[in-house]
């Protein structure tokens, strides 16, 4: 999968998912399940937007713990 494709569809989703589009909670399973792509393929390209700086995450420290993945 191309990062630049996985890169779109999660500005979508982040963007779509909240009025004012900052951050979003991303399943990579489902995210996976989708697209018809292993997840290895997009957890490899999540961490390369990581990487790029086009994507920033955090984790929750309350539960449920999720990762939060933010727009730059």
């Amino acid at each position: 999968m191309e990062t630049e494709e996985l890169y779109q569809y999660v500005s979508s989703m982040i963007t779509s998912s909240t009025h004012r589009p900052k951050y979003m909670s991303i399943s990579t399973v489902k995210v996976a399940d989708l697209l018809g792509v292993p997840l290895s393929d997009v957890e490899n390209g999540l961490n390369e937007l990581i990487a790029d700086g086009r994507l920033t995450t955090t984790k929750l420290d309350q539960p449920p713990y999720k990762e939060v993945f933010m727009l730059q």
